[in-house]
């Protein structure tokens, strides 16, 4: 059985509200859970310390014992201490596609003989 830390989904339509709990990793996100171990109210400014509420010793035993958290609560447990999260950082997702390079690149050229066909007009 493979233990994940995860949010449950609580609160009104257009008003979330989370619960931190650890379940097992086949079970649905707001299904049958093992323990409740905190919360998270987004719709709090993120400076409110009731934003986020945790049981820090429960936290920190379900860590030890190899719960994986979601990345979610990855940042949230980098926030309190309890876990340090390294960022993600893939430049190669963000590059323009095939297509789109090409069509830059036409573009690019067909701007470039332009300005050499201006250049020659004038001299």
């Amino acid at each position: 059985m493979s233990a994940r830390i995860r949010l449950s989904r609580g609160g009104a339509k257009k008003r979330p509200y989370y619960y931190v709990v650890v379940a097992h990793s086949a079970s649905p996100r707001d299904g049958r859970y093992i323990e409740q171990i905190g919360t998270f109210d987004p719709m709090l400014p993120k400076d409110n310390p009731e934003r986020v509420k945790l049981i820090e010793e429960r936290c920190k035993h379900w860590l030890s014992v190899g719960a994986q958290p979601t990345d979610r609560v990855a940042r949230l447990f980098d926030a309190a201490g309890y876990l340090k999260r390294t960022a993600r950082n893939n430049p190669e997702k963000s590059k323009p596609k095939k297509k789109a390079q090409e069509r830059a690149a036409a573009k690019a050229k067909a701007a470039e003989e332009a300005a050499q066909a201006a250049a020659g007009g004038e001299a």
